[in-house]
């Protein structure tokens, strides 16, 4: 007698029909999904098919929104890949149910839906502040750069632009010229000639022309919009040498990362610290956090629905400005108790003395604001923040491999990181529930 096996027959067709619900564990993410999914107001979703009577039954939008949020949630953005796991992967296709929308599907319905689908951020978050009946204390505030869907190798300096529209100029016209040189040569020989099209080189540079003419103008724009912005004449604005203009996506910026310089946009976040929760999000293409503060604090107000009692904040986001904006002395109800870092220090810095004694008259904000984080409650209190931000940006960037947006143009990547932090939300949740 050999060794008896369990039973093994891969060709036997089911008998009866197969229950979804058996096909992964109780508790798994992508039940998770499509049980808050269920929860959710599409109508805005809904209200573009409901208005088309032509065409083929499109997809039912809560099945797609399922697909997106739970690609999203492991790591699977690409609307191609999605396509793939819906043959391969059992929790994609216990969320499809047997339909398989393919990646062209997939990817228009997060084009055309990509604000509805960021807008969902705000119910997520609300429904997780509500399970968990969580009042906002303190939340930490941070900023994270995420490469563009663009090279900075495809960006180009203001100077570089005017030396090479300079040269490209000049090989146009000598290509001019010595097309000139051809026609005579051909007129006097053959007579009348015909010529519809210009050469290929001549057109190729003129379309590079054009291209470098464009990024030229937006840059002045850029320069006026920033000398408006300082309280100087706008008209006289220049760019500078150093300013760029990238080609793939315009939008995007230079900005300095952790893996240095690269073709980004500034994410920002602020977290609570008890679930890692993100309640408030916003994105921009400005590489500074000092403007980033007000927008933040408001996005908080308008996503989760509640005013933070105080914010735990690095030095990027310290200002005169944005310390009164925190203190809102025009409505002391509406004041957010500060914990803003006034410089960066390294881990080899003496640890300076505790100020003793009453505090002198005539102090900045920022010199208030240091004396406070040099005492030990404020100390103790501040070092609390990096454990509470920083890790949420290692699990997106990290755990889920979210290092770069895929689409392109700022409204787009907005978008996109609201996407992020609403699965970021579901994942947390996630964890809540099953512990």
């Amino acid at each position: 007698m050999g060794k008896t096996y369990r039973p093994y027959q891969p060709e036997q067709a089911l008998l009866l029909p197969p229950d979804l619900r058996d096909w992964l564990p109780e508790g798994h993410l992508a039940y998770f999904v499509s049980d808050l999914v269920d929860e959710l107001d599409l109508s805005a979703i809904e209200a573009h098919y409901e208005a088309e009577k032509r065409g083929q039954p499109p997809y039912h939008p809560r099945l797609m929104v399922k697909l997106l949020v739970y690609g999203y949630c492991v790591g699977v953005r690409s609307s191609r890949k999605m396509a793939q796991r819906l043959d391969e992967d059992v929790a994609f296709r216990a969320l499809a149910a047997g339909n398989r929308p393919d990646f062209r599907t997939l990817s228009d319905f997060r084009k055309i839906h990509l604000e509805a689908l960021s807008a969902l951020f705000e119910q997520v978050l609300r429904l997780a502040l509500q399970a968990g009946a969580i009042k906002l204390g303190r939340v930490a505030l941070d900023g994270t750069k995420i490469k563009a869907n663009a090279s900075k190798h495809k960006a180009m300096s203001w100077k570089r632009m005017n030396e090479t529209e300079q040269r490209l100029r000049r090989e146009v016209g000598e290509i001019l010229a010595e097309a000139e040189k051809v026609d005579e040569a051909e007129d006097a020989r053959w007579g009348e000639a015909r010529g519809d099209e210009l050469p290929a080189e001549l057109a190729r540079r003129e379309s590079r022309l054009e291209r470098i003419r464009e990024a030229k103008k937006a840059l002045r724009q850029r320069a006026r919009e920033r000398a408006e912005a300082a309280g100087q004449a706008p008209k006289r604005a220049q760019p500078e040498d150093k300013d760029q203009y990238n080609f793939s996506d315009p939008e995007s910026r230079i900005m300095k990362g952790a893996d240095g310089f690269v073709q980004a946009y500034n994410a920002q976040a602020a977290v609570e610290p008890a679930t890692q929760i993100i309640v408030g999000q916003t994105l921009t293409n400005e590489a500074n956090d000092k403007k980033q503060l007000k927008p933040l604090v408001e996005a908080i107000e308008k996503q989760s629905g509640q005013r933070p009692s105080g914010a735990l904040a690095d030095s990027g986001y310290c200002s005169e400005e944005n310390l009164q904006d925190l203190a809102s002395e025009a409505a002391p109800e509406k004041a957010i108790e500060a914990w803003v870092a006034t410089g960066r220090s390294k881990h080899s810095d003496k640890p300076e003395k505790v100020p003793r004694g009453r505090e002198p008259a005539g102090l900045t904000r920022v010199q208030k604001m240091r004396r406070k984080l040099l005492t030990k409650a404020g100390r103790k209190i501040y070092a609390q923040r990096k454990a509470i931000v920083e890790p949420v940006f290692g699990q997106i960037k990290q755990a889920r491999g979210i290092r770069q947006f895929l689409l392109r143009g700022l409204q787009k990547a907005r978008g996109e990181w609201g996407l992020i932090c609403l699965t970021h939300n579901v994942l947390k949740m996630h964890g809540l529930v099953t512990g």
